[in-house]
């Protein structure tokens, strides 16, 4: 399958509402606390080695970053979250700009919530995914640096989360193992996002044919 998404491209950073590229289109969110591999996740389902800044700095993403893959498709990387240094005024900054995005955002069709195979469904991850059940999208869970675990153990860690998953959310949030490092998921996860995006090739046979 070819890459729908090695296109993507820095467009804007946003810091608030109106700093946002116009509400059209199609946007996938990417959320993740810090250092669970966010970045190093769209840089491989993209294909590129610096779409996304990785930083061993905790919570480097500061704004709503926008790629743009294609004319009204983006890719949004969303702040990291988890660490006490960021300052409580920033904290609730961001708390109220992603609450408004989505609660508001027409264009956002999905959700990836990215957690570390170790170190799953943090209070950071629930509420991100408690917000697109919310709003009725569907939502992803990559189970990241996979390639730390065993095959045993990356199994136990999948059954424990979809189980959890399934507590809360029923079966609205789906899930896979993931490792930029390995290239483990990668196609599986690229296919989700594309689809969304509806960046997938139409069949070229008629129905009638």
């Amino acid at each position: 399958m070819s890459n729908l998404l090695n296109s993507a491209h820095y467009l804007l950073s946003a810091h608030n509402t109106r700093q946002l590229p116009a509400d059209g289109g199609y946007e996938v969110a990417f959320a993740g606390r810090s250092n669970a591999g966010k970045s190093s996740a769209l840089n491989a389902l993209a294909n590129h080695n610096a779409l996304a800044r990785v930083s061993k700095t905790p919570g480097r993403t500061q704004q709503l970053v926008f790629f743009e893959v294609r004319p009204e498709r983006y890719l949004v990387d969303l702040p990291g979250y988890g660490y006490a240094k960021v300052p409580q005024d920033l904290q609730a900054h961001w708390q109220a700009f992603l609450d408004q995005y989505f609660r508001t955002r027409e264009a956002l069709r999905g959700l990836v919530v990215v957690m570390d195979i170790r170190h799953p469904l943090r209070d950071y991850d629930r509420q991100m995914l408690t917000y697109a059940v919310k709003r009725g999208l569907p939502a992803h869970a990559l189970l990241t640096k996979a390639d730390k675990l065993g095959r045993g153990q990356q199994g136990n860690a999948m059954q424990a989360v979809k189980k959890e998953l399934f507590s809360a959310f029923g079966d609205t949030v789906s899930l896979q193992t993931f490792s930029a490092e390995s290239r483990q998921g990668v196609e599986e996860a690229r296919k989700v996002v594309a689809d969304w995006l509806e960046l997938t090739p139409k069949s070229t046979v008629d129905d009638n044919t």
